[in-house]
């Protein structure tokens, strides 16, 4: 049974109610079906942390019209949900409960007691994230849906450490990490932001041994000298060629430190010669295993100095640095400061500046899993689009360093390690052992530490699907068809899940990875906190209906670009969903009762506009297809926008309302038929990108087979409507009456003036156009009668002509002017605007107002004068002739 649609547009009425019962009858849902080909996407997990932002928008929303096309297609459609357990930012999250609500620390509750409260938090605000998406539209099978420390990914997790342990691809060893001495754990390099920031040079004497000689080295952090174990020079460099081998004190320390040669050093840069802590800088890392130099941490968790940084013990190292710039210039070994830019590491989560250290963690051997991966992307199987972001995947796998995977914190997968407290053993298993291997000791302890988000997070396209298991879904559903994320998700996510699922699943894990850009505020700058510029997509839909976010999202977007959000824009989405809901309602209250005819029983009286409409719907059909299979939505949504609006509404209604308000039954039942399949038509076309408007309008059309929109036939493209002649002439008819109108609005000419139409034409094919298509001249551009003249000497001298193609067209200016009035009106404007000019002059002469006013206030006045008159020349040129004529 059809609905009636309300007289207004007001989409919090349904969207809704929609959303429950696409729920209802379970039309997200997928299941394993032989008989239809399998098409999945998998959503990027957000964190529970979480609140959907502009960024999930847009993400969300072009994963949905892939799989609502696709779903319509006949595919058997699964977008599989789930969310991310965000080890870190979860943890502050607890840890800030836990201090506000019970005033005690981490610490104080203990590892059970601190997990026992981040799963109550979890299963409170876990899920919020969720139900926004729903606000949203997205149409994903939440029966099916996934948190990465659920049971079974935690399997697959355990699973996956195991193998590549037992590989030899994951070891534990005392390495340069990145350390965050905010959130005190290791994060990765690829969770590492680098700003350029201004700071300096210092450059600092190291005496040598022994000698009144000093080797000048310049350091941007001259806290980390605390845990200097060398002094590197190029072994060609003649300046320093003398002291290789030799031995420097080093300064506040009086600690003895080598001079070494290492091709490392460029000569050029600096001084020359660089000071080595490998403890405390990646590349000065490298050269110490070189070398084998010792390593010195000076600083503990809090980057504050720890014991082996001497008399600074205790101090920050920022305070540190002054005071050991402060010691060096009273030592004189402070030769000089020079200002210099240089990009700062920070944490990606909290902003912190991350301190290089060495400390003993896990690590992925990266190089043997990272060729797989390069290879999948260079030989096609899979393919970015845009292309161009190939090139970040490959440049980021060909420079990769192994992956420190250990987190200093509690919530997350407990790396499944066990220490032997007798003999230091190492056992790497799935439950605890019972006694050690080696030595038979029973005193077993597991590794405190979890491991780093993103390791679950690699597993995502099959650990969703039941893996380890071989489950039916994942023989059916995977690879995955298309990733869509974010270009600054790459390195987090998209190479990890390339590499993990090559190695496990020997496949690519998804055949397309499909980037956009940012969603920027209307000043092209990122959406923060700290700008205050963020928008809320709750708040928009709560004003504007997710339809009309949702479509503005996807209006003017193309991959891999970021995008401006406009006010403006939004509001002309609104505007469009109700020019579709109004246009909507003209077509239902048009219909007769009963049942609608059929194709067969109505062709035969198709007028030419309804050829030339059915026509432009199957190109259109097929354009969207061609766009979508590119994914090219956004210019989708625009051709969407410019038929619907303005071949649809505005041009093909209107040309047929006389036959619908006519007494001719074969005529009004043909238009009746092209105005609502063509309506069923767009409606599937514009589903996946307003899918709350389309299907509350679709309940409401009498003709439609599928009780919901979202589980109708996705529309085909079918040559058997196409008629290239009478496109051809409904063209040229269409041309006539924009060039009439536009003549009109030039002259003022009011709409209820009718006007003869005088046609030369060519030839007789041009004739039977006009001629056909009367009706829509009197209907839509005010003629009262055509008349086909053999000859221009029969048209009135001053008569205005119109050129389409074949033929010549006038219009009498008798017809279209009433000449006494429009002198009278001219007169009124000719005297408007003499009264201004002399009001403008009144002031530009006024000595006072010249002495008081500002320039720019002067400057616009004198612009209005010339505004003026040239406004006024204008009403005189066109006056004069209106007068001669008249």
């Amino acid at each position: 049974m059809t609905k009636t649609l309300p007289k207004n547009y007001n989409p919090l009425e349904f969207e809704d109610k929609i959303y429950q019962e696409w729920e209802d009858n379970n039309y997200f849902k997928a299941e394993v079906n032989p008989d239809k080909k399998p098409y999945s996407i998998v959503l990027p997990p957000p964190n529970i942390t979480g609140q959907l932002h502009m960024g999930h928008a847009l993400d969300h929303t072009l994963q949905d019209v892939l799989i609502r096309w696709k779903r319509m297609q006949g595919y058997e459609a699964l977008w599989q949900p789930g969310t991310d357990h965000a080890s870190i930012a979860t943890e502050v999250k607890v840890v800030e409960k836990i201090r506000e609500e019970e005033g005690l620390s981490k610490l104080d509750v203990g590892r059970e007691g601190f997990l026992d409260r981040a799963w109550k938090w979890k299963d409170e605000y876990g899920g919020r994230i969720v139900e926004q998406m729903k606000k949203l539209g997205d149409s994903c099978d939440w029966s099916r849906e996934r948190f990465t420390m659920d049971e079974t990914l935690s399997k697959a997790v355990t699973e996956v450490f195991i193998n590549l342990y037992e590989k030899g691809l994951i070891y534990r060893g005392n390495r340069i990490i990145n350390w965050c001495p905010e959130c005190k754990t290791s994060i990765s390099d690829a969770e590492v932001e680098h700003e350029e920031k201004a700071g300096h040079f210092w450059h600092i004497k190291y005496p040598v041994k022994d000698s009144d000689e000093f080797v000048e080295i310049a350091t941007t952090r001259p806290e980390t000298m605390l845990g200097d174990t060398a002094v590197a020079v190029n072994p060609d460099d003649e300046r320093y060629k003398h002291l290789i081998g030799k031995t420097l004190i080093l300064p506040l320390m009086n600690r003895e430190i080598p001079v070494i040669a290492d091709d490392y050093v460029e000569p050029e840069f600096g001084t020359g010669a660089v000071k080595i802590t490998p403890s405390h800088d990646p590349n000065d890392f490298e050269v110490g295993l070189r070398h084998e130099l010792p390593q010195i941490v000076v600083m503990k968790d809090d980057a504050t100095i720890n014991e082996k940084g001497g008399k600074y013990e205790g101090l920050s190292r920022y305070d540190a640095r002054k005071q050991i710039i402060k010691d060096l210039e009273e030592l004189g070994l402070l030769v000089k400061i020079k200002e210099h830019n240089h990009n700062v590491g920070q944490c990606y989560r909290c902003n912190t500046v991350v301190e290089p250290m060495t400390s003993l963690q896990w690590f992925v051997k990266m190089e043997p899993l990272a060729k797989p991966a390069i290879d999948a992307v260079r030989d096609g199987r899979i393919k970015f689009v845009p292309e161009r972001y190939a090139k970040t995947y490959l440049h980021w796998l060909d420079n990769i360093k192994d992956w420190c995977i250990s987190r200093q914190l509690w919530w997350g997968h407990r790396i499944p390690a066990y220490y032997c407290q007798d003999c230091g053993e190492v056992i790497v298993s799935k439950t605890a052992p019972e006694a050690c291997g080696k030595c038979n000791g029973s005193s077993m302890k597991q590794d405190e530490d979890v491991l780093d988000t993103w390791f679950s997070s690699a597993l995502w396209p099959f650990s969703t699907l039941g893996w380890p298991e071989q489950t039916k879904e994942v023989d059916y559903f995977y690879p995955t068809d298309v990733l869509v994320t974010g270009y600054d998700i790459i390195f987090f996510w998209v190479v990890r899940m390339a590499f993990s699922g090559l190695e496990f699943m020997k496949e690519v894990p998804f055949k397309h990875v499909f980037i956009h850009g940012i969603v920027r505020d209307a000043e092209g700058r990122k959406m923060s906190k700290s700008l205050g510029n963020g928008i809320d997509p709750l708040e928009i839909i709560s004003q504007y209906g997710a339809d009309a976010l949702r479509f503005t999202l996807l209006t003017g977007n193309s991959p891999g670009n970021d995008m401006r959000f406009h006010i403006e824009k939004l509001e002309s989405s609104r505007n469009f969903a109700n020019k579709l809901w109004n246009a909507t309602r003209f077509v239902l209250m048009n219909l007769d009762e009963g049942e609608q005819p059929k194709l067969e029983e109505v062709k035969a009286d198709f007028s030419m506009a309804d050829h030339w409409i059915m026509n432009k719907l199957n190109y259109l059909i097929k354009d969207i297809n061609d766009n979508m299979g590119k994914f090219e939505l956004g210019l989708a949504a625009g051709k969407l926008y410019d038929f619907i609006w303005s071949e649809y509404c505005d041009w093909y209604i209107e040309l047929v309302k006389p036959r619908l308000y006519g007494e001719d039954v074969a005529k009004r039942k043909s238009a009746q038929y092209t105005l609502t399949f063509v309506l069923e038509n767009i409606l599937k076309l514009l589903h996946p990108f307003m899918p709350f408007i389309t299907e509350e309008i679709w309940g409401s059309i009498p003709t439609t087979k599928e009780s919901h929109i979202i589980v109708a036939q996705w529309p085909q493209h079918d040559e058997t409507y196409y008629q290239e002649e009478a496109e051809e002439k409904m063209i040229m008819i269409m041309s006539a009456i924009k060039n009439i109108r536009n003549i009109r609005a030039e002259m003022n000419v009011v709409p209820s003036r009718k006007a003869k139409l005088q046609v030369v034409a060519t030839n007789d094919l041009v004739i039977d156009t006009i001629n056909e298509g009367s009706q829509y001249f009197t209907t839509l551009a005010g003629v009262s009668e055509i008349q086909i003249l053999s000859d221009k000497d029969e048209i009135p001298s001053d008569a205005v002509s119109i050129v389409v193609e074949g033929a010549e067209l006038f219009i009498p200016l008798d017809d279209l002017l009433d000449f006494e009035k429009e002198i009278e009106r001219l007169e009124k404007e000719k005297k408007k605007l003499e009264g201004e000019i002399k009001r403008v002059d009144g002031k530009l002469s006024n000595q006072g107002f010249l002495s008081k006013a500002p320039e720019s206030l002067i400057e616009e006045e004198k612009q209005k004068k010339i505004k003026f008159e040239q406004m006024l020349k204008t009403v005189l040129e066109r006056l004069i002739s209106i007068q001669n004529r008249g």
